[in-house]
């Protein structure tokens, strides 16, 4: 299955939902949640995390206290360790992407996989956008390509982890156009804006929703998206494939997994929860807003997806030339 018609899938899921049944629903919390992220505060999945609490809070949709636990480190291998060690733990559940795919595929270190979690739900995907600063000399990816092919290793990208969406874009960009250019991490989104702006590096991958301010202010140029279709915030920007490049789009997904052997009546409950917060009005202004697309599934639908999903990563990764762990 494509990588787009996979994803499709996933949004198609949130118009065949069953209902809950009364047995799923006998779980309720009597102690606080914590949703465990794998970065710090102000990083994407914090966000998401506290904007997904705070639209469950406003409607009062849990009887008992959510908070995040910043759990950042190795990419997601800290984050992931932790899930691991609250096996069975109802009050527990975690926020991942696709980097909790990529790291147990690529590092040894990375030794409990997002397929060893309990699947709760897919929550949304984000498109991404290939941004320079405005007073750059690039109108276009092309501009930016051939620049770094005139010059190997001088350019640079801002990026997070070296397995994240970012980097693997870049090697595939690399792979198909025969450009090189340098991927630099920072630990947080906002450094990564910071080092762009400041002219440090010289082009990044960004949201939607962050780069609209950095656009109006005329302190960015958008020149690519990496999306199946051009976004609506964005409709004069070309995808990918538009502007030349036949290479995999990869949206970063955000949903929620909960520890290894969690009880079926504690995931239903969860499930039902995030369902009931996608469906408010706060939640849907938020996905608008960003950029982002609602992609909610039930915990069978995010596994089949977790499933899928890995596969097709793994095959990207082979195909950006990035080295495997043999398992």
């Amino acid at each position: 299955m494509k990588l787009s018609a996979l994803l499709a899938t996933a949004f198609v899921a949130t118009m065949t939902l069953a209902p809950m049944s009364t047995a799923q629903a006998q779980f309720t919390p009597k102690r606080p949640l914590e949703i465990a992220v794998h970065a710090g505060p102000g990083s994407g999945n914090d966000v998401f995390a506290r904007a997904l609490i705070s639209v469950i809070d406003k409607n009062k949709l849990s009887p008992v206290r959510i908070q995040v636990a910043n759990k950042p480190g190795g990419g997601s291998t800290t984050a992931a360790a932790y899930l691991a060690s609250k096996a069975g733990n109802e009050n527990t559940l975690g926020v991942f992407t696709n980097i909790w795919i990529t790291d147990p595929l690529v590092s040894a270190e990375a030794t409990n996989p997002l397929t060893s979690m309990t699947p709760v739900a897919l929550v949304i995907r984000e498109p991404g956008l290939i941004a320079v600063k405005a007073d750059a000399p690039y109108k276009t990816l092309q501009d930016f390509i051939d620049a770094a092919k005139a010059t190997p290793g001088k350019l640079s990208q801002s990026g997070g982890s070296v397995l994240a969406r970012e980097n693997v874009l870049r090697q595939l960009l690399m792979g198909v156009t025969g450009a090189d250019w340098q991927f630099i991490s920072f630990p947080s989104g906002g450094e990564r804006l910071s080092a762009l702006l400041g002219g440090h590096v010289n082009m990044m991958i960004v949201e939607p929703g962050e780069a609209t301010s950095q656009v109006r202010s005329g302190a960015m140029r958008v020149i690519a998206a990496v999306a199946d279709k051009r976004l609506p915030s964005f409709p004069d920007v070309p995808t990918l494939q538009e502007a030349g490049f036949n290479i995999p789009n990869l949206p970063q997904i955000r949903g929620i997994v909960a520890p290894p052997g969690t009880p079926k009546e504690v995931v239903a409950y969860y499930s039902d929860l995030i369902r009931k917060a996608t469906e408010t009005q706060e939640w849907k202004d938020y996905v608008v807003e960003n950029g982002f697309e609602a992609a909610f599934t039930t915990p069978e639908e995010t596994l089949k997806f977790i499933t899928e999903y890995t596969a097709q990563l793994k095959g990207i990764l082979e195909k950006a030339g990035i080295k495997l762990v043999a398992r």
